[in-house]
């Protein structure tokens, strides 16, 4: 039996979208400024230029112009930097957006850390994460700046609240942990940071007043292992078997979601829920870097 509140991503997402839109056309009607985006995509992996696509429709849609260039896998590293050093100083291009994961050859710390930290609107730069940790202003990383969103325009109050997220990945676990123990609206929770290590996971998840999961494995977190009221955002999307489908399998997340629901007072879906999101903010992100070039900060 469901009970849960379902948090609606997809809804939340494109209200967001319209938001930047039409900021954009103000911006671009007062100053003669349209935020630009470029993406860079190594190799032909499916999964990553489906990724692109996505982000070039979303980008039309609120105005943007984009530019996309496809490397080959065996590009050579400096290849990579030369391209993003163009767009570092293309006063067009505020946002840069290499698509991951990279070649293994491709040392992917050094090129996150050849993007200006100005047009890193991944949030991914030492930079930018330095900045989140010490609670200046920063590009916040897409998707836990998108699990916040869902969290205030839903009306979940976090300040006071316990907040446990399970997973440490540097892309969600740890800056979501930061993002929500920050002193400012929409966030000033008590966070608990769990993971693989915990001998007992439970312990922890059952004290969760909001409990966020991104660790990848399906069913990490099931009915017996929350309390009654439990806020839920699933941040994981997994593909499992399932016969019945035209395509063969379904996605989930990591959060058996017809048990927790009977438990939960709100949860997000898979998919439909925090997936969503993740464009939506780097469209907002985007933005507000064509917004900063305009006064030079």
């Amino acid at each position: 039996m469901q009970n849960a509140k379902i948090i609606d991503g997809k809804g939340i997402s494109l209200t967001i979208r319209e938001e930047v839109r039409d900021m954009t056309a103000e911006l671009r009607a007062k100053h003669g400024v349209i935020p630009g985006l470029a993406f860079l995509l190594v190799g032909d992996n499916p999964a990553s230029q489906s990724y692109v696509r996505s982000k070039e429709r979303a980008c039309e849609f609120c105005g943007f112009h984009s530019t996309t260039v496809t490397m080959p896998e065996n590009v050579v590293e400096a290849d990579i930097l030369a391209r993003i050093d163009t767009w570092n100083i293309d006063p067009d291009i505020h946002g840069i957006l290499v698509q991951l994961p990279l070649p293994e050859h491709v040392d992917e710390d050094r090129v996150i850390e050849a993007i200006s930290p100005r047009k890193d609107v991944d949030g991914f730069h030492p930079v930018n994460v330095g900045k989140l940790v010490i609670g200046q202003e920063a590009f916040l990383p897409c998707t836990p700046a998108g699990i916040q969103e869902l969290l205030v325009r839903s009306d979940i109050e976090t300040a006071g609240r316990h907040v446990v997220v399970v997973g440490r990945s540097n892309i969600v676990g740890k800056p979501i942990a930061n993002i929500l123990l920050q002193k400012a609206a929409g966030a000033n929770a008590i966070v608990t940071v769990a993971h693989s290590a915990a001998p007992d996971l439970a312990r922890f998840t059952r004290d969760a007043d909001i409990l966020i999961v991104a660790t990848g494995r399906v069913n990490t977190v099931t009915a017996d292992m929350v309390k009654d009221g439990v806020v839920v955002v699933d941040v994981g999307i997994n593909r499992v078997e399932d016969s019945t489908r035209e395509k063969g399998y379904r996605l989930v997340g990591d959060v058996d979601f017809e048990g927790v629901c009977s438990r939960a007072s709100a949860i997000t879906p898979v998919p439909g829920g925090v997936g969503p999101m993740t464009i939506a903010m780097l469209m907002k992100n985007t933005y507000r870097s064509a917004l900063r070039s305009i006064s030079g900060r």
